[in-house]
């Protein structure tokens, strides 16, 4: 059985098409300091955890790279599930809420994170643990610099490891076609970090570089986004803080509304199954967080399969027209 991390023919087949998919899903979609991913050693990406699904979509996308990820271990207890997860190069990984005996699992996914990033294929932990839609950042987890800590133990006198922090803010957190931008962070030098703190200090225990680690993470997200810390007055201080929507005036909306009126109807007539299908889907799943997430894999699915029935029809067009004009 290969590796996680090995190339797979389908998987890249599918991959442009899948990023594109992507960035058509946002109004606005960009990327800010790609400049500042290492290329001299391995790579982790440590992005905020706002959005479910589109967070590691957004990740994937920094580059034309292959990247592996970790989900939580619970979506993995189906073998139908992990092994289309597996392909799709997610690993599971435990959190502390899930008992300590599962967290004991996570040896083997710390492990196999280590030889993706010795074997050069970047990697992507989200360290909150979990998502939240807000415009704010959870305490970090440990996972993240256990593995950074250990992949430079291994290799990090032959290839530095870097921690890059990544910054995700959207314009919405429950709907597509608003904004992303992903905002690509100075990177942590994990190999240089670890020399300076051990010169520093007399004795130095592994607890004591992850604390230190986990702060400067900490500070260098908070740098990538909007933060608000106080949770208690967050819609107060929200309100404030983010620009309210431009919208189209009346006065130019009425008339637009009237004379796009028939392309409306005609649109919507013909995309009701669609739309209904999505409804139905978007009732069925109660956290509001992932609505972002389920919507893209639906048009994801749905459109590629709208693009695919005319098919036949332009082949018949193009035989026919071959046909005619070897006639003429």
């Amino acid at each position: 059985m290969g590796k996680i991390q090995d190339k797979d023919g389908l998987y890249l087949f599918l991959r442009p098409y899948v990023d594109w998919m992507f960035r058509r899903s946002y109004r606005s979609f960009r990327y800010v300091g790609r400049e500042n991913i290492p290329t001299d050693g391995a790579v982790i990406y440590a992005p905020n955890h706002a959005n479910a699904l589109c967070d590691a979509m957004a990740v994937l996308g920094i580059d034309h790279k292959q990247k592996v990820f970790v989900a939580r271990a619970d979506i993995f207890r189906d073998p139908k599930k992990a092994k289309i997860l597996n392909w799709l190069k997610i690993m599971p990984i435990s959190r502390v809420r899930d008992g300590l005996e599962e967290v004991r699992h996570n040896d083997e996914t710390i492990n196999k994170a280590v030889e993706t990033l010795q074997d050069g294929v970047p990697f992507c932990i989200l360290p909150e643990g979990t998502h939240r839609p807000k415009h704010s950042l959870l305490p970090l987890s440990k996972g993240i610099f256990r593995i950074a800590l250990q992949a430079n133990e291994r290799f990090g006198e032959r290839k530095p490891v870097y921690i890059v922090p990544v910054g995700l803010e959207y314009g919405d957190y429950f709907h597509l076609w608003d904004s992303l931008t992903v905002t690509i962070g100075k990177p942590i030098n994990v190999t240089e970090y670890v020399k300076a703190f051990s010169s520093q200090h007399s004795e130095v225990s592994e607890p004591q570089i992850m604390m230190a680690l986990r702060e400067e993470l900490t500070l260098r997200m908070r740098e990538l986004i909007l933060w608000v810390p106080d949770d208690e007055h967050y819609e107060e201080n929200i309100a404030k803080l983010l620009p309210k929507k431009q919208r189209l005036p009346r006065w130019i909306a009425y008339p637009l509304a009237v004379l796009l009126f028939p392309l409306f109807v005609l649109s919507g007539l013909m995309t009701i199954p669609l739309w209904a299908m999505w409804l139905f889907i978007q009732h069925k799943v109660a956290d509001p967080a992932f609505h972002n997430s389920v919507q893209f894999v639906w048009q994801l699915v749905f459109m590629t399969i709208t693009l695919l029935i005319p098919l036949p029809f332009w082949m018949f067009v193009q035989e026919y027209l071959y046909q005619v004009k070897g006639e003429k």
